[in-house]
């Protein structure tokens, strides 16, 4: 797994995760468990992790979102 970007935001990862998933790039969040144990305030962010074999797909489809940071 490779990581694809780092946010706090569950509803930018929520409509990330749909996005690639409508383009066959199935993504996991890592650090969830983190974020929960330490009372969600947001100190630790989440991971969006994808194969590495569908990584550059996946970056080309987050820039196309406007997701390029």
């Amino acid at each position: 797994m490779k990581e694809l970007l780092r946010t706090n935001n569950e509803v930018r990862l929520s409509y990330l995760i749909a996005m690639l998933g409508q383009r066959g790039i199935e993504a996991e969040v890592f650090d969830r468990g983190f974020s929960v144990a330490e009372g969600s305030l947001g100190a630790i962010p989440r991971r969006l992790m994808v194969d590495e074999d569908d990584y550059d797909d996946a970056k080309t489809i987050l820039k196309d979102l406007g997701e390029d940071w």
